[in-house]
């Protein structure tokens, strides 16, 4: 018994010797592990710290160091900080509650810590990990004001360990060099609070339409809150809809600045009092930012900055904003500034210069009008206007940033260039200026019908030359050649001259292909200025399009050359089919009859196009010179018809639009010789009878009888068949009249001295006409 007794204790010490060593091995490998995680996360830790981007403190501080923007003559043109707004506000000037605000919500600990608050780190540490464990992707952040202020200025906003370890290392760095004063400062005035607003200043305006000094408890406390989803509360409250999520975090910051003894029990219960009273009340300015002196072109000057600063760099947005905002860059544009003044001035002008009295609606003048001239070149766009009139800043840009359909300035583009660059016709060929047939109109049925669109005016002229068609802008016409070249190559003509089209309508359409009668669906169909003046430029450039450059190059504040754009080109059709159309050109401008856009004609040099869409609702003129292409485009912003009545006093047309681009293409070239482009090789000029399209014969008119320019090998070689000897009846031969005839002239022979009498004079001028014709009508059958 005390033997089994014995060997029960042995066994049960055995046992708890066992435990003992399994604990103390667990233990010591936990710890080993431990140690070695620790290492292995303080190397990785420290990697992520060496390849942080060294402190900057003026990068933080030179709030007011913008980027400065040239014209082509590298003269000063406008300074700007990004296309945000950002107003910058003085720390003196800022009101307590707005400043104890922020601390309340963001960063209770602010004035204490050293950049990082330990206890907030350890406790959301903490969360984050039972979240994970239990399954949840919900994570908190711990960002202190100041880790906040290094991640908006040096840093992207990519929730990665390696970005929060960087932003903890720099924010220990900035706590020792800068005062708590000027932390805050900076950060106010760099916090993202939705839409554009960038800071409070910004906010101040946008949402109050006040100065910061001027904001009242609950305002401030709106402004603060907003940090923690500024999208989604601006959207809250430009559109009236979800309040409840913008008035409870103002509620949140209230309770906070009450616990922390920022305000009263008294002041915290009036401002809740306030707020469901209803007495935060907003004044909403959408015109929040600077309003730079070249809003139009420094704008799209930035935009396209920004655009290649991504595609560079392999950045995202918020660090291209950043480079924009605080890197001190000097972005030389292409602008000339005197023709960017003179443009913007004649489309301020258009009253006097047209006759109309234009109208505001939403206080924008009315009607509307955008232009573009460029060297088509070098790629190089010289003005560039979005809108006439008083606009506020950050306003859409109707020269860049709008679609609408282009009516027959399409035509060069997608009907005659193809024609031509494709051999399916020549300047010479005859078409009929009649209503389409049924058996063209069928392959484009409208409504069952088959198509069967009218002139403008609705006058037809029977046949005429392809050229003669140009000039006139007969519709008809346009659409017979159309049914020639096919829609599926129309289509591909038009996205090389740089249209945009809609795969499932305009390339499908007749009378968007032929008459330019696009959908003008945003960003899938339509034109504006600025394509429509690179598209001309193919013209005369040898069939090239060149791609339109805004800036030439972009430097930092150390001169370091970051961007500098690539002078891109590409072939749209061959030189000599571009330098027939751009003689062809010469028609609509000239003073013929018929000439659609003759107000466009300043000087010899002038050749382009007039456009009109459905109903008159947009206005063009498209056209070049061997130095310049331009776009002019008048129309309202509500796309609402010109012909609906004179509502500005008078007809405006697209020859209104020619007479502006004329206006401004004579100040362009005020200081420029004549030149003509140069004729490349594989031309040939031919005379030919324009009734027939044909190479004339004697029997042609002089007047008929035109010089006209080919493509090589699309000479005509048959000689024209309308102009033909006219086959006279030959009469029989009667003996009775010959006797009497006979007779005639022996009773003639037996007057006296042998003279006639006036009858016998008319008789004998008969003949010779007779035979002189009888022998010209031999001449012509040899």
């Amino acid at each position: 018994m005390n033997n089994n007794n014995n060997n029960k204790a042995k066994a049960g010490k055995k046992k708890k010797k066992n435990r003992r060593k399994i604990i103390k091995t667990t233990i010591i490998s936990l710890f080993l592990v431990f140690l070695f995680a620790s290492v292995a996360l303080l190397g990785v830790g420290l990697a992520m710290i060496k390849t942080a981007p060294p402190l900057d403190v003026n990068k933080v501080l030179s709030l007011n160091e913008p980027s400065v923007i040239f014209d082509d003559k590298e003269k000063l043109m406008d300074t700007v900080v990004s296309d945000t707004s950002r107003t910058l506000v003085s720390y003196k000037d800022v009101p307590n509650n707005l400043v104890n605000a922020f601390i309340s919500i963001e960063d209770e600990r602010f004035k204490t810590h050293n950049g990082i608050d330990i206890k907030r780190l350890f406790g959301v540490t903490v969360r984050n990990v039972l979240n994970k464990l239990s399954g949840s992707n919900k994570l908190q952040g711990a960002s202190t004001i100041t880790q906040q202020l290094v991640r908006n200025t040096m840093l992207s906003n990519e929730v990665k360990i390696k970005r929060k370890v960087q932003e903890i290392y720099l924010a220990l760095q900035l706590d020792d060099v800068l005062s708590k004063e000027q932390i805050l400062e900076a950060y106010m005035n760099t916090i993202p609070l939705g839409g554009p607003a960038h800071g409070i200043g910004a906010g101040a305006r946008q949402y109050f339409n006040k100065s910061v000094k001027d904001l009242n408890l609950i305002e401030s406390a709106f402004i603060s809150g907003l940090t923690q989803s500024p999208s989604t509360f601006y959207f809250a409250v430009t559109s009236g809809k979800n309040s409840s999520s913008y008035m409870n975090r103002t509620k949140s910051v209230l309770g906070k600045m009450h616990d922390l003894g920022y305000i009263t029990g008294d002041e915290y219960n009036k401002a809740i009092e306030d707020l469901n009273n209803n007495k935060l009340v907003f004044n909403i300015n959408t015109a929040v930012g600077t309003k730079l002196k070249y809003e139009w072109f420094s704008r799209e000057a930035i935009k396209q900055v920004k655009k290649d600063l991504i595609a560079q760099y392999k950045i995202s947005s918020e660090e291209a904003d950043k480079m924009l905002t605080y890197g001190g860059l000097k972005i030389y544009t292409t602008m000339d500034k005197t023709l960017q003044d003179y443009t913007q001035t004649t489309l301020n002008n258009l009253d006097s210069l047209l006759g109309i009295k234009s109208k505001t609606n939403n206080k924008i003048s009315q009607p509307q009008s955008s232009a573009t001239i460029m060297d088509y070149h070098s790629g190089e766009v010289k003005a560039l206007i979005g809108g006439r009139g008083v606009q506020p800043p950050l306003s859409f840009n109707r020269a860049t940033e709008f679609y609408r359909a282009v009516g027959s300035s399409i035509k060069p583009l997608t009907v005659y260039a193809p024609a031509i660059d494709m051999k399916i016709a020549t300047a010479a060929s005859i078409y009929q200026d009649a209503p389409v047939p049924a058996e063209i109109g069928k392959f484009y049925p409208v409504n069952g019908a088959p198509y069967s669109p009218i002139n403008s005016p609705n006058v037809y002229e029977g046949n005429m030359t392809l050229r003669e068609a140009l000039l006139k802008s007969k519709n008809v016409i346009s659409v017979r050649i159309e049914h020639q070249v096919g829609l599926k190559n129309a289509a591909s003509y038009g996205r090389k001259f740089g249209l945009k089209l809609e795969k499932n309508s305009d390339e499908t359409s007749m009378s968007a292909l032929s008459l330019g009668q696009l959908t003008g669906k945003a960003g899938v169909s339509g034109t504006n200025t600025l394509d429509m003046a690179a598209a001309f430029g193919v013209f005369g450039n040898s069939g090239m399009r060149v791609e339109p450059i805004i800036y030439r190059k972009v430097v930092d504040r150390t001169g370091k050359v970051l961007l500098e754009p690539k002078y891109t080109s590409s072939k749209v059709i061959s030189p000599q089919a571009a330098y027939i159309v751009y003689d062809l050109l010469k028609g609509p401008v000239s003073y013929a009859p018929g000439a659609t856009g003759s107000s466009a004609n300043f000087g010899p040099m002038a050749r382009g196009k007039t456009g009109t869409t459905n109903a008159s609702i947009d206005l063009w003129f498209t056209g070049l010179t061997p130095y310049y292409s331009a776009a002019i485009w008048i129309g309202k912003d509500d796309h609402s018809s010109f012909n609906a009545n004179y509502e500005f006093g008078r007809y405006i047309g697209s020859n209104d639009a020619a007479k502006i681009w004329g206006i401004l293409m004579k100040e362009a070239h005020k200081d420029l010789p004549y030149k003509e482009i140069a004729k490349p090789s594989g031309i040939v000029e031919a005379q030919i009878c324009t009734i027939s399209g044909k190479s004339p014969n004697i029997l042609c008119p002089k007047e008929s009888i035109k010089t006209e320019m080919f493509m090589e090998g699309t000479v005509p070689t048959e000689l024209c068949d309308v102009h033909k000897e006219e086959e006279k009846p030959v009469k029989e031969d009667d003996s009775e009249d010959k006797d009497k005839e006979n007779k005639d002239k022996d009773k003639n022979k037996d007057k006296g001295n042998g003279k006639k009498n006036e009858d016998d004079l008319l008789e004998d001028d008969e003949d010779l006409d007779n035979t002189d014709s009888n022998t010209n009508s031999e001449a012509s059958t040899n």
